[in-house]
């Protein structure tokens, strides 16, 4: 595939990616509002700016350190973060307000990028992780705007799918990047593999490992209060089929395990749905939004944003989500920060890497599906010696990784 068929077939789905952010638009109407933003149609910037893009709330709160060392260092420079989903869009704002821009991610075809672009008029962009996008990164290459692509990982599976489906197209946008920068060695290598010219490829290391998690104290206090002495099992960035799977493996061994299930959902619009699974399994239920006691519950369901570190607080071990189905996990580093044991299922592609070691040095435990993770639970809690273990080892090797956000920001440097 080369980019004029990218691109065509950009074109020919246009309508059927405007009618999906319309249908999500009837569960939460911020995916239909500023559809004006993803086709390009933005305000004008005259001042010097930086351009970082973050997917969602997972890739903003990861880049939370580099945008306060952007801020701190680049005074004169105004920061543009752009978001793809309205939960990344409002955390974004409720943590920042003005202090930086934001917009709507634009569709990755050939006029709206360009029309983004020259209304945006950046020095430098930014994007992380895996967001390889074509036609934006031509159209930066082409105005000579230095595109960095950090923390960039690449799995297997993704480098299987690149080189079957577009290996011509995937070399080539890769070597219009001014600099990749790896999250660790195997990814560098995958996108060497893939047609990065080594030498604009280097494995600098996760910054991730660089967040710092700060726990809303409120939050805290009253989920605390929520669940007083219960021992929890936090299951964090659930998504559908794995809350069914775990309540119908929980029911299995209900009578084995004295515990709290503490259901998070990761999409806030799914909320209204897991409350009515839960309740259709003939479960007590208790809502974080209600604030009552859940002494007597089977599952206090997580039904808020922006408290996840307030709920990893009141586990005892945390189960992350996305793993048990083909989402591919998610973040693991914010329970290992605190301490605490993490469960994950077999789908762990995101998070290969990380996922790997953590098993390795003793601080996860990896199951095949839920009733293996219910039963694996019932073993930490007959040995919570053995669970203590684990949770210091998985902080170990969190803080053991941490320090690549400044070579993150030497390289950014050098292209400023």
């Amino acid at each position: 595939m080369n980019r004029a068929l990218y691109s065509l077939i950009g074109y020919l789905l246009l309508p059927l990616a405007i009618l999906r952010l319309g249908i999500k638009g009837l569960r939460n109407p911020n995916y239909a509002r500023r559809l004006g933003q993803r086709l390009g149609f933005i305000s004008r910037n005259t001042q010097p700016l930086i351009w970082l893009h973050c997917v969602s709330v997972g890739e903003f709160r990861a880049a939370i350190p580099l945008i306060d060392r952007l801020l701190d260092t680049y005074p004169n420079h105004r920061v543009f973060v752009s978001s793809t989903t309205p939960t990344g869009s409002d955390a974004l704002t409720e943590h920042y307000g003005d202090r930086v821009l934001h917009q709507y991610f634009p569709f990755d075809l050939p006029d709206v990028v360009n029309r983004y672009i020259t209304r945006l008029n950046p020095k430098l962009c930014l994007l992380l992780e895996t967001e390889i996008w074509p036609n934006l990164i031509d159209a930066l290459n082409q105005r000579q705007i230095p595109t960095l692509l950090i923390n960039a990982r690449l799995s297997d599976r993704s480098l299987q799918r690149y080189q079957r489906f577009a290996p011509t197209l995937a070399k080539q946008t890769l070597n219009k990047l001014a600099l990749i920068a790896a999250q660790n060695q195997n990814s560098a290598n995958r996108l060497i593999e893939l047609g990065a010219d080594p030498t604009r490829v280097e494995a600098v290391g996760n910054i991730k490992f660089d967040q710092q998690f700060n726990t809303n104290t409120t939050a805290s206090d009253e989920l605390k209060k929520i669940v007083g002495d219960r021992t929890c099992l936090v299951c964090a960035s659930t998504h559908k089929g794995e809350e069914v799977a775990i309540l119908d493996a929980y029911l299995k061994l209900k009578s084995q395990l004295d515990i709290l299930l503490v259901m998070v959902p990761r999409h806030l619009e799914r909320f209204t749905e897991v409350s009515k699974l839960i309740s259709g399994k003939q479960l007590s239920l208790v809502k974080r939004s209600s604030n009552q006691p859940a002494a007597d519950a089977d599952v206090l369901l997580g039904d808020s944003m922006g408290e996840m570190m307030a709920y990893l607080q009141i586990a005892h071990m945390v189960f992350m989500g996305g793993s048990l189905n083909q989402t591919g996990g998610h973040n693991m580093l914010e329970p290992a920060s605190l301490a605490k044991p993490i469960l994950f299922g077999p789908n762990v592609f995101n998070f290969s890497e990380i996922s790997s070691d953590l098993l390795a040095l003793g601080g996860a435990i990896q199951v095949s599906d839920a009733e293996a993770l219910l039963l694996a639970v019932k073993q930490l809690l007959e040995q919570p010696k053995e669970a203590a273990q684990m949770g210091l080892n998985a902080q170990a090797f969190f803080k053991a990784n941490q320090g690549a956000l400044d070579g993150v920001l030497a390289r950014i440097d050098q292209r400023l």
